[in-house]
């Protein structure tokens, strides 16, 4: 496949898989991580992979730039895509309500449609969580079908409770902290996303598929949910 090495600091590379997000990138993402990590050893510091690249930082006391790119190359050379190569799957349980997704009746009315249909929209299709970021256990998911694609808010909420499930752009994700956050809240889990006493703390890692489930507030309540409306929580 063509890809491209990009140098990002003296000690870290950048390689550019795709230029464009899509499922079908994921069992390449997933192999190629596979191969750079088992290439680079004990040289490896990090690896990031993200929805089209894979972040390498390596360990300057042991391998030099040109070694490291020359390391990339030939673990590369013969990548193919391993259809057997996907993460978990999991089912995690939203209650979805406009007193903790408020943006449910904005996506309603745009799609000029009911709040029970925006709900059947989300949950029945399957997500691919395609990176980690903005705070520990935010997995990035997608893609949402284009119709409930929505932008950003153009004002950042100061305080998402945890558990907060929103939609931005054709992405999808649940707030795993209270945090800053601009994303549209349609929903709540009461799932644990990051546990400091979990291997590996994030619940959902690149390459898992997860598929929400609609659950009513009692069941949301009996899992542990914290049903307290977003606007008293701010």
């Amino acid at each position: 496949m063509n890809y491209r090495i990009e140098v990002v600091a003296i000690d870290c590379l950048m390689v550019r898989l795709f230029d464009r997000i899509d499922e079908s990138n994921m069992p390449w993402m997933l192999a190629a991580s596979q191969r750079l990590r088992s290439a680079f050893a004990e040289c490896l510091v990090d690896l990031v992979p993200s929805y089209t690249t894979l972040m390498v930082q390596f360990d300057l006391l042991q391998m030099s730039p040109a070694e490291a790119q020359a390391c990339i190359r030939e673990a590369l050379s013969d990548l193919q895509a391993d259809a057997g190569s996907g993460g978990r799957e999991h089912e995690i349980p939203v209650w979805y309500d406009l007193s903790v997704g408020p943006e449910l009746k904005l996506l309603a009315e745009r799609c000029q449609t009911s709040l029970a249909d925006i709900i059947r929209r989300h949950s029945e299709r399957e997500y691919q969580v395609f990176a980690l970021g903005f705070v520990p256990g935010f997995a990035f998911m997608g893609l949402v079908e284009e119709a409930l694609a929505a932008p950003r808010l153009a004002t950042p909420r100061k305080r998402v409770a945890a558990g907060s499930v929103g939609i931005a752009e054709r992405q999808t994700a649940a707030y795993p902290a209270v945090s800053p956050g601009g994303w549209n809240l349609i929903g709540r889990t009461p799932s644990k996303l990051f546990d400091r006493q979990r291997e590996g703390y994030s619940l959902l890692q690149p390459g898992d598929r997860v598929r929400f489930v609609a659950v009513e507030r009692a069941t949301f309540l009996n899992l542990g949910g914290d049903d307290t409306p977003l606007e008293a929580q701010a």
